[in-house]
């Protein structure tokens, strides 16, 4: 069953198509990748997915029901969050701050209650908290909580905006370039916690990445663009045989990232 469906979804900058004709179809519970160079249209894509751009052609379809230019208040609301290319989060804040502060929708009492410190809204508060506690430790980042956000080693502010984006409980979580700045170790715990996010906490997730490992390690599907165009879609193993993508645009890095993920698995170029 499709979750999220994008048809022919096209967006213009100034006469320049970011986007064209852009069409793709994630399953719910799939952990679905979308890969291409530099400035192929991946983070406009997210973006009009988001409510960030609203499309020009086409149309967004997220769980039944068209969100084609709703805002990003209203997308988020609906079950669909996001991290970003460029890390943004609240420096000075501590590490369990930032992922409390995305979960202020799970406040059940009002602003009242917050003026007067009321019973209830210390409830909401003690429930916030240990919800982001439950987060941190599937990030790996517990023992970091009271820590300052800036502080933290460049990949380990990664992982903390998985875990704010998790906390408004969505059911798609679109992840740009989550694995930048990890080395090969962390870049493989990564991989799992994606896995435990889908397979025991019911995500589905989009991946955007230019690591090629990750992607063919934990995507189970593959959209490639470039120049705001669809070049190719499918397993991983078709897209590592893709002659337009091996060629033109991921070449021997695609290979030698897939003979890493599956070293049984021939590429032939």
């Amino acid at each position: 069953m499709s979750l999220l469906e994008l048809h022919a979804v096209g967006k213009v900058f100034g006469g320049l198509h970011a986007l064209r004709t852009v069409s793709l179809s994630v399953d719910k519970g799939q952990i679905f990748g979308l890969i291409g160079p530099n400035g192929a249209g991946k983070t406009t894509l997210f973006n009009v997915i988001t409510g960030v751009y609203r499309p020009d052609a086409g149309h967004v379809h997220f769980d039944g029901s068209d969100v084609s230019g709703l805002g990003p208040v209203r997308i988020a609301e609906r079950g669909i969050a996001r991290t970003f290319q460029n890390i943004r989060l609240f420096r000075s804040m501590t590490v369990e701050e930032n992922v409390m502060v995305a979960g202020q929708k799970l406040h059940r009492s009002g602003l009242a209650s917050a003026v007067f410190r009321t019973k209830s809204h210390a409830d909401d508060e003690r429930a916030l908290l240990s919800r982001a506690h439950e987060l941190l430790d599937v990030l790996g980042l517990r023992q970091h909580a009271s820590d300052i956000a800036g502080s933290l080693p460049y990949g380990s502010q990664r992982r903390l905006e998985i875990a704010r984006a998790l906390m408004l409980a969505p059911k798609l979580l679109l992840l740009d370039e989550p694995a930048a700045g990890m080395n090969s170790n962390e870049a493989r715990d990564l991989e799992r916690q994606i896995r435990f996010l889908r397979d025991e906490l019911g995500v589905t997730i989009v991946l955007v990445e230019h690591n090629m490992a990750v992607v063919m390690s934990v995507c189970e599907r593959i959209h490639v663009v470039d120049h705001g165009e669809t070049i190719a879609e499918g397993t991983p193993g078709e897209v590592r045989e893709h002659p337009r993508v091996l060629a033109a645009y991921l070449g021997q890095e695609v290979e030698e990232a897939s003979e890493s993920a599956a070293p049984s698995t021939t590429v032939n170029p």
